[in-house]
């Protein structure tokens, strides 16, 4: 029920019907579709300790565990496992047919020096460029899985380190927008231009960078992970799971700790992703929950490849940044659509639905200080500086949400939804939930937004809504 103080605020925003939606809610037949449909058939074990990995802190393993990974993929594929106990690693690269299976009293810890992560050809935030290889990588492949109820623990601390060291230098040079392209930290699962994927189970912590990328990559399953990139301190940048231009993907059952977005879904950046131009899509996210993070779900901020046909249901955030995110930038494109977000509980998130085409402008804007060669840059600089044209072109969209039956207590703020005079928020439906919170927020640039048993409570004390820009609103009847 309204609090009277909010009452008038929300006669301009808000209407209650009896009756059904003016808009239903279309059809989801590709729900069924999504997730990895084959798994390897082998049950022939390689063991890494037979060539050479030892449980030892001081020894890294990584090439004994390549080379248990290399035969099991020759002779046609099966497990690779571990005997209990710790072994440390560079990065690995999973192959076709090759369970890696990291079993319950087995420790996989991250290296932490560099030079045990290679360079390859990959993307990183949006932008394709040379990065560090993951911890553990598939690329390339087909029919391939990372299983177990062990853990691997990337120990980040090493890149937040160096991240924070190099933040502070760039800043000071007015080159906020590229130093995560600069300075190199270390993914801890790649899934990249692959295909029949499944991540099931395992225990990830302490991520240098983001913890599980799909790139490029379809049909593929993450299943029951849980991740805690909290013990070891505050890392930035530590993504929960992130999909990445990838089609046909579930995520389900998984619990996320993190200090960056919990379940984020990209499409590249400005004018290198609206040159690759691959969409996420057909993406079902479901009975997982986000711990400490900035988004219970997130689309974008790189949106430029397009993001749609997305459900995310029986979800659960608690203490979580936001429940509902869409971040983007005028410079980004791509149009956000066909999201259906339904059945969630929200419990403490500081906004419940955050809406944002214009996000951390320092980030999201590049702009070469005075002083600089242009001749002389790295070319992943220039990429980011290279202009789209026409300039219409990188405005976002993000139309037709259906948000049904979400129950969010405790939040700080209802509504922080920002659109743009030439690309409002637009065709928003919210049904059967119950929304409780601080402050109402600000709604700016929405267009054909619709409620139905909408029931919202705002603080008596609560400032009044910031309201602006709003087209074909239906008024409170």
């Amino acid at each position: 029920m309204y609090t009277k103080n909010c009452l008038k605020y929300l006669c301009l925003i808000i209407v209650f019907c009896s009756g059904k939606l003016a808009a239903q809610t279309p059809a989801m037949d590709w729900v069924s579709k999504v997730g990895a449909k084959s798994y390897p058939a082998s049950k022939k074990i390689f063991s890494v300790n037979d060539y050479g990995a030892v449980s030892d802190t001081n020894v890294v393993s990584t090439k004994a565990i390549q080379k248990a990974i290399d035969d099991c993929a020759v002779k046609g594929g099966g497990i690779v496992t571990f005997k209990p106990g710790m072994y440390v690693s560079g990065s690995i690269f999973v192959k076709t047919n090759v369970v890696l299976q990291i079993d319950k009293g087995v420790l996989l810890l991250g290296s932490q020096n560099f030079d045990d992560y290679p360079d390859i050809n990959t993307r990183v935030a949006g932008m394709e460029m040379v990065w560090p290889a993951a911890l553990i990588n598939l690329i390339d492949v087909k029919n391939a899985a990372i299983t177990g109820k062990g853990i691997v623990n990337a120990r980040g601390k090493f890149c937040w380190d160096k991240y924070w060291r190099m933040r502070k230098e760039y800043d000071a040079k007015g080159l906020r927008w590229i130093v995560d392209y600069d300075v190199k930290r270390v993914r801890t699962v790649l899934v990249q231009r692959s295909e029949n994927i499944t991540v099931k189970e395992l225990t990830f912590k302490n991520a240098g960078f983001w913890t599980v990328q799909l790139l490029y990559s379809k049909q593929v399953t993450v299943d029951g992970i849980i991740i805690k990139n909290n013990e070891d301190g505050s890392g930035p940048s530590t993504d929960g799971v992130d999909i990445d231009s990838s089609t046909w993907i579930l995520v389900q059952n998984c619990d996320i700790d993190c200090n960056d977005d919990n379940f984020c879904l990209k499409a590249g950046r400005d004018w290198d992703g609206l040159r690759v131009n691959k969409p996420t899509a057909y993406v079902v996210i479901r009975k997982c929950m986000a711990r400490r993070g900035a988004g219970l779900v997130t689309l974008g901020s790189e949106t430029s490849g397009g993001i749609n046909h997305i459900l995310a249901t029986d979800l659960y955030a608690k203490n979580t940044d936001n429940g509902l995110r869409v971040k983007s930038a005028f410079t980004r494109g791509g149009v956000v659509e066909d999201i259906y977000f339904q059945n969630c509980v929200l419990d403490s998130v500081r906004n419940v639905f955050q809406f944002n085409l214009n996000w951390y402008p320092a980030y999201s804007y590049s702009e070469l200080p005075k002083g600089y060669n242009y001749d002389s840059i790295p070319a992943h600089w220039k990429s980011m500086l290279q202009k789209v044209t026409p300039p219409e072109k990188g405005i976002p969209t993000a139309k037709n949400f259906y948000i049904n039956n979400i129950k969010a207590t405790h939040a700080k703020l209802v509504f922080d939804a920002v659109g743009y005079p030439q690309s409002t928020l637009k065709n928003f439906v919210f049904s059967n939930s119950t929304v409780s919170a601080a402050v109402l927020g600000t709604m700016e640039y929405i267009e054909g937004w619709k409620y139905n048993n909408f029931n919202l409570s705002v603080d008596k004390a609560a400032p009044p809504a910031k309201v602006e820009g709003i087209e074909n609103q239906e008024r409170l009847k």
